[in-house]
């Protein structure tokens, strides 16, 4: 499963806020829900937000194991 927890703590390092995101960099609403929610995002919103943040893609998300997949491996 990906994750986009190092996203939350990417911006509060930054003091970035989701007002922010949304009001200075115009980042939809709908992504925003999509990344509180880990839902999938394309490529093109994961390269905006590492030129919005100024950071690395592993600042944006990570890779979990899924519990069910790991136990039949």
């Amino acid at each position: 499963m990906i994750t986009y927890a190092p996203l939350w703590r990417t911006m509060e390092s930054k003091s970035i806020t989701t007002y922010t995101l949304v009001h200075h960099f115009h980042f939809s609403r709908g992504t925003l829900h999509s990344l509180k929610h880990n839902k999938n995002i394309s490529t093109a919103t994961l390269n905006d937000l590492c030129q919005m943040l100024d950071c690395r893609v592993e600042d944006v998300l990570e890779y979990v194991p899924d519990r069910q997949n790991a136990a039949e491996d």
